[in-house]
């Protein structure tokens, strides 16, 4: 029987990051993105949230290599989390290739790591899969769709993207080649939805430097610009605006730090000489003279310009008058965030231009007619909308259905379900392991739903330790009940409550004569549990210490 393409995704489905999809056929696995996504509200002390790699450390030896679309962390930040695991080598275009190295090294795996650079237009082999890289319009240089040949037929991955018909760097997406393929014949599309719902076309990048113009001209205090850090090209606007209006410009934030160097190293940046200066030196310069380009357009706690913000940066005050630009719009989920930093940037006298006041900042997502135009030129027999919540799924099955793709010839995919293309149709087969593997500091997939609910449960109700010490031989208190309590009540103004506490804890003992430490435990939690709900209407959690002596 002959072998079938699988299509497996591992994330980027009914979720906005964590992108990974597998492609498999006979005993060749190749892999597309390697992302992370961030912790919802309800993932308490999570840092990050990565895929399950279950499937793959099961079928190492058949992983022939990782292809990597663009460098935004949702593609490119859970790989050092699989290279730890399977030593495979990674295809990436320069820049791409550079971040990943950058997140490598910070983990101290990259002398270990097999990175390849391959430019737009280029194909390497990885088992049966040749895979060709084709340029395509993102909010960050460098990014580009994939089209794999396999033995089934040719799939085209386009990644992120958009159609910039006037780019700010990096050429105009490769509608000629994609033509092409549609015309040989593309078996099936897997497309980008996130933007799936909003009508017409997305606005070029050239046009945020447009906008800058005015804020630039009239402004004659000092102006602060956040955005993407890697969004290499909006970098490159603010300090060609800059330099042309005679301001110098500082750089804050270390992964903006970062991407400056390396996209300076490997061309992808064109720095004037003497606009920029050291975050050491801006007391030399005249506020109306000055830029300050800083990481913070999510409103993250950590981030330069939330630090500013709330007066906790060590070189940057907020000073009335200030201009303060958010070249960037809240990724879903961060809204709060950022208006509170807003609001209070505001608060300290500084003038805040977003997205809602001026056109400050473009999607670097496809909109429905550039979605539609990529499925005319590719024709794919085909279709499977990726990257986004359901919603955005469904409206671009739709969109493809309006495309003249027949309705049974699309395909919206789950996480972890396989997708199996053969002679006699797709069909969906078997599911595979998957989902989400927190990570919180040093430790990876030790937090799961159990603590979770407790990180829940303390955080909502706060924390009740009944301390004592027993006898070994006759079972009997030597030393207690001692009660503390955390996030629950302050212990001085509820004394009362504290002896009333007591009292239930001996009336627990009384009432069991000589229970074991296991049993004694379980019923000082009940009684405890039962009198906090009926006279607080709350339920704390309860952690009975039983020392004994």
């Amino acid at each position: 029987m002959a072998e079938k393409l699988k299509i497996i995704p591992l994330g980027g489905l009914g979720e906005v990051g964590k992108n990974i999809t597998l492609y498999e056929h006979g005993d060749d696995i190749l892999v597309v993105d390697c992302g992370l996504s961030f912790p919802d509200g309800d993932m308490l002390g999570v840092d990050l949230v990565i895929p399950d790699f279950t499937y793959l450390e099961n079928n190492r030896n058949r992983v022939k290599a990782i292809a990597v679309t663009h460098g935004h962390e949702d593609h490119i930040g859970a790989i050092a989390f699989l290279l730890r695991e399977i030593a495979v080598p990674v295809f990436a275009t320069p820049l791409t290739a550079g971040l990943i190295k950058l997140k490598l090294d910070e983990a101290g795996l990259l002398q270990s790591s097999d990175i390849r650079v391959i430019k737009v237009g280029e194909r390497f082999t990885a088992g049966c899969f040749t895979v060709e890289f084709v340029n395509v319009n993102h909010s960050i240089a460098d990014s580009a769709a994939l089209a794999i040949k396999t033995p089934q037929g040719i799939v085209i991955h386009t990644g992120d993207f958009k159609i910039d018909s006037t780019p700010v760097g990096g050429g105009v997406i490769d509608l000629t080649r994609l033509g092409q393929l549609g015309r040989k014949g593309v078996l099936a599309l897997l497309s980008d939805s996130t933007n799936a719902e909003r009508p017409g076309y997305s606005m070029s990048e050239r046009k945020v430097g447009e906008a800058f113009e005015p804020l630039f001209r009239n402004c004659d205090s000092r102006i602060i610009v956040t955005t993407f850090a890697s969004n290499v090209h909006r970098l490159q606007q603010v300090i060609d605006c800059a330099a042309r209006h005679g301001r110098r410009v500082a750089i804050t934030g270390r992964s903006m730090e970062n991407i400056m160097r390396l996209s300076a190293e490997l061309g992808y940046m064109n720095i004037p000489d003497g606009v920029m200066v050291d975050m050491s030196m801006l007391r030399t310069v005249p506020a109306h003279k000055l830029v300050i380009i800083t990481t913070g357009s999510q409103g993250e706690p950590m981030s330069a310009l939330y630090r500013i913000a709330f007066s906790s940066h060590r070189q940057i005050e907020i000073m009335p008058g200030d201009k303060v630009i958010v070249s960037a719009s809240p990724v879903p989920g961060n809204e709060k965030m950022v208006f509170k930093m807003i609001n209070e940037l505001i608060h300290k006298g500084a003038e805040v231009v977003y997205e809602r006041l001026a056109e400050v900042h473009v999607s670097g997502h496809a909109c429905q007619e550039e979605l539609k135009l990529m499925i005319s030129l590719c024709k794919p027999k085909y279709f499977v909308p990726l990257h986004g919540e359901y919603r955005h799924l469904k409206t671009h099955a739709a969109l493809a259905r309006s495309c003249g793709i027949p309705p049974e010839n699309i395909f919206i995919p789950d996480v972890g379900r396989v997708l199996e293309l053969g002679g006699r149709g797709v069909k969906h087969t078997m599911t595979v392991p998957a989902g989400r593997v927190l990570v919180d500091g040093l430790g990876v997939g030790d937090v799961g739903s159990v603590v979770l609910r407790d990180r829940k449960h303390l955080a909502g109700d706060g924390l009740v330790v009944v301390a004592l010490t027993v006898d070994k031989i006759s079972g009997e208190v030597v030393a207690g009940p001692d009660i503390v309590t955390r996030g629950f009540v302050y212990v001085k103004e509820s004394e009362d409550l504290m002896e009333q506490l007591r009292r239930v804890v001996w009336k627990a003992i009384d009432d069991h004569e000589n229970p074991d430490p296991a049993t004694l435990k379980s019923v000082i939690r009940a009684s405890l549990s039962d009198y906090l709900y009926r006279n607080t209407k709350r339920s704390p959690m309860i952690l009975p210490i039983i020392l004994e002596y």
